[in-house]
């Protein structure tokens, strides 16, 4: 199957040989990375099946969170994380768009911007929800950054899993409607104000279109369901990259056709750039080193966590009585914990048998600082 680390292999050193010197260094370390995850240039194991009386290879993961090859299994991990956030509501997802005439400076003050953009929109949501005629309450909320289109264009906007209802100031939980939250249009009034002013304190307004301001601005809020469905809805948008390999389809005359989704239609369709053309469109999406793609806001703060165990405690369905004729039962000891189930022997994925290290890899060269 063709992989994107295919392509930058062929069609990289040209690349990097044209525009290298004017890439950011996280763009150099991401194709690396990528060209490099799961081969011997990293280093692995060599593992031998009598059975099948042949040796196999298990090469290490380059752990770049822009790789296509080592995101799959962090989502269920992060879903099992996030599980102590849940609460017994409705959730819905709000999604604020960045408008193309900022995206620009966006692309070249990436970290500041994306920090911008987080802060306004969660702002503006936390505000209007306050008003008693919509919520009433601090609502909790989960952010996460997203920059591409389907077609891999550049497109920042981040989205929000949000609680169906708040938390009042006096202690009381304030659910909102199944199928509403706060209305679209005075949100994204709000979060462009809000955007406004922040640019401006960070000294980035002037080189932005004045127009922008006068026109409207995109924010979708939709139900999305209860509890851990809309979480798992939200992973995938985690730790998803711009563009998997199941979706290329030929790399052919130096040229790559994918498969995308259009939006509007719903209908599948192909795109095919040059090779040059694609890697840049991806490598627009790496994000700046360290930047927190994934936030939490209101009752999902971290400094908010006791008012969430507050509305949690709300939330939670009253104890039944007790019988006149129940008695207490006597307290018992603790059961101690049992110890963690030791891991399964690795085993050959042709017969099943069992594998035996023969020997550890050294990564062939040193990798970058």
């Amino acid at each position: 199957m063709l992989e994107v680390a295919d392509i930058l292999r062929l069609h990289g050193p040209e690349y990097r040989a044209k525009f290298g010197a004017r890439m950011l260094p996280s763009h150099h370390r991401a194709m690396q990375d990528i060209e490099q995850c799961r081969t011997q240039s990293l280093g692995g194991q060599v593992y031998y099946c009598a059975p099948c009386d042949q040796h196999r290879y298990s090469y290490h993961s380059c752990k770049n969170r822009h790789c296509l090859k080592c995101g799959n299994d962090q989502a269920n991990q992060w879903l099992e994380q996030q599980k102590s956030l849940l609460l017994p509501v409705p959730y819905f997802m709000v999604t604020f768009t960045l408008p193309a005439e900022l995206r620009a400076v966006a692309r070249s003050k990436q970290k500041t911007v994306y920090h911008l953009l987080f802060r306004a929109s969660s702002a503006a949501l936390l505000l209007l929800a306050q008003d008693p005629r919509f919520v009433g309450g601090r609502l909790g909320m989960l952010g996460v950054l997203q920059t591409w289109t389907r077609d891999l264009r550049y497109h920042p906007h981040v989205h929000y899993l949000v609680t169906g209802g708040g938390l009042t100031d006096d202690g009381r939980w304030r659910a909102s409607r199944p199928d509403f939250l706060v209305p679209e249009k005075p949100l994204a009034m709000l979060f462009r104000a809000k955007l406004r002013d922040a640019l401006k304190n960070a000294g980035l307004f002037a080189q932005v279109d004045r127009r922008v301001w006068k026109k409207d601005w995109v924010v979708d809020c939709e139900p999305l369901g209860y509890g851990v469905a809309a979480f798992k809805y939200l992973a995938p948008y985690i730790f998803r990259v711009a563009i998997s390999n199941n979706r290329l389809r030929s790399l052919e005359n130096g040229n790559v056709t994918f498969a995308y989704k259009d939006s509007a239609t719903m209908q599948v369709k192909s795109c095919t750039l040059p090779a040059e053309k694609f890697i840049s469109r991806f490598l627009q999406h790496v994000l700046p080193p360290r930047f927190i793609k994934v936030r939490y806001y209101g009752l999902l703060s971290p400094s908010n966590r006791h008012l969430l165990a507050q509305a949690r405690q709300l939330l939670a369905p009253s104890p039944p009585a007790a019988g006149p004729k129940e008695k207490a039962l006597p307290p018992t000891a603790p059961t101690p914990q049992s110890p963690a189930p030791p891991k399964a022997a690795l085993r050959c994925p042709l017969c099943g048998g069992p594998l035996r290290l023969l020997q550890t890899l050294k990564p062939q060269r040193p990798r970058p600082p």
